[in-house]
C-alpha cells in the first residue's frame, strides 16, 4: 500500500518534491512594515509598531541560518503529539536557528543522525525535508535542520 505524504501543518513549508528541489519554510511578509512571520500569519500583522493596513503575502524564508541554541529532547512528548508508548523511545535534538535576513529564530528538530555533539552555536545549518511520523495511511512530513556540508549523513 502506498502512503500519502501529508505535511504536519499545511502551508508552513514547500512540498519536498518541488521540481527545483529547493525545500523552504514559508512565512508571510507585511507590505506595510516588511515584518516577516513564522509560523505564517494570514489575518493581520503581529508587529505592534506596524502602521497597519498592510497586506500579508507568502514568502519563502532563507534556506540557511546559524545555530542560535540547541538541546536534546529526552522525554516522550505528551498528547496531542504522536508518540507510540509501545515503541522504544529515541531522544531527538532540537535546534533554534537564527535567520538573519528575516530577523527571527526558528525552532525545529535536527536531521536524523545529528546530535548535540555535532552542533555549535554560530554553525551554519540548512533546512531540509523530514518525516515526523508514519502510520498505515500517511507519511507526515515536516522540516529539519542539518549542518551545511553534511548532505551524505544518515
Amino acid at each position: 500500500m502506498t502512503r500519502t505524504r501529508r505535511p504536519v501543518v499545511a502551508g508552513w513549508f514547500t512540498d519536498d518534491t518541488v521540481p527545483d528541489g529547493e525545500f523552504r519554510l514559508l512565512g508571510t511578509r507585511c507590505s506595510a512594515c516588511a515584518a516577516v512571520f513564522f509560523p505564517r500569519e494570514d489575518d493581520a500583522c503581529r508587529n505592534p509598531a506596524c502602521p497597519g493596513g498592510g497586506a500579508l503575502a507568502e514568502t519563502p524564508l532563507s534556506p540557511r541560518g546559524r545555530v542560535w541554541s540547541y538541546t536534546d529532547g529526552r522525554y516522550r512528548p505528551p498528547a496531542p503529539y504522536v508518540s507510540d508508548p509501545e515503541a522504544p523511545w529515541e531522544p531527538y535534538t532540537l535546534v533554534a536557528v537564527e535567520l538573519a535576513a528575516e530577523g527571527m529564530v526558528v525552532l525545529g528538530q535536527a536531521a536524523p543522525g545529528v546530535g548535540t555533539a555535532d552542533l555549535a552555536v554560530g554553525m551554519e545549518v540548512e533546512v531540509v525535508p523530514g518525516v515526523l511520523h508514519r502510520d498505515a495511511e500517511h507519511v507526515w512530513t515536516t522540516w529539519r535542520w542539518r549542518p551545511v556540508g553534511t548532505e551524505g549523513r544518515a
